[in-house]
């Protein structure tokens, strides 16, 4: 009985807590039909200060805050709803819209075409939706010898067969892809600068040399973390230091 209490206390928790954010989400919604975009961004953060994030709440906020002209913090939050939900066609196409109002045109150091494609695919899906196809083609794999043993049909052993055999190689070469994914998730972090002008150092102080001057809205590839600054790499292959306060990681 007292498990039982304890799991009906926890439904109850999970029902109260998504009542909760029902409610601020609702609130912010209106705020953000009626225009009063600043309250609207209260709301929304007021959501991501419970510990729950989405793809259509980091998706609200980047419009609240494009209405109010904050270039970074919009672009900020269309990314990590991206990095939620990475074919969602509206987040891709405003994200776009915003980043043609930022002031930096980077040029890209060119990559070879097989490891541009390999960036492509293990980003096209995010690390759960690997999972889930990791999870269902091993099942195939285990139904598919379940069967062969249980059946005493040839034609159906037969065609277990081949359905092992693809649930095999399809488990196979989606887990080294969801490890792929899983590597560059935690291995490489990326930010968006959210103050207006900004002047890169050439090392962790303020006293240090200026390298380069970036603005609003750029994304940045961080590479180190020394005190309150971040060692960051332009896709151009610059490389500077600038302060914590000076951008937000995805």
């Amino acid at each position: 009985m007292r498990y039982l209490s304890l799991i009906l206390l926890f439904v109850l928790s999970s029902l109260i807590f998504a009542s909760q954010q029902d409610e601020i989400m609702n609130d912010a919604n209106n705020y953000y039909q009626n225009k009063q975009y600043e309250k609207a961004i209260e709301k929304y953060n007021s959501i991501l200060e419970l510990n729950f994030e989405s793809p259509a709440l980091y998706y609200n906020l980047g419009n609240a805050y494009f209405r109010t002209n904050q270039i970074g913090k919009s672009i900020l939050n269309y990314e990590r709803a991206l990095k939620l939900d990475p074919n969602n066609e509206d987040l891709q196409y405003n994200l776009a819209i915003v980043k043609a109002r930022t002031a930096d045109r980077i040029k890209e150091v060119p990559k070879l075409f097989i490891i541009e494609w390999w960036e492509m695919l293990i980003s096209s899906l995010s690390t759960v939706m690997w999972q889930v196809l990791v999870l269902i083609f091993y099942l195939i794999f285990l139904m598919s010898i379940t069967i062969y043993f249980v059946t005493k049909s040839g034609t159906m052993q037969r065609l277990t067969v081949f359905t092992t055999l693809i649930g095999l190689s399809g488990a196979i070469v989606l887990s080294i892809i969801l490890f792929a994914n899983f590597q560059r998730e935690s291995s490489t972090e990326f930010g968006i600068v959210t103050t207006h002008t900004i002047s890169a150092k050439q090392s962790p102080n303020e006293t240090s040399d200026d390298v380069f001057v970036i603005h609003e809205g750029l994304k940045v590839d961080v590479q180190d973390v020394f005190s309150d600054w971040y060692k960051i790499k332009l896709s151009d292959g610059k490389v500077g230091w600038l302060p914590k306060s000076s951008m937000e990681i995805i």
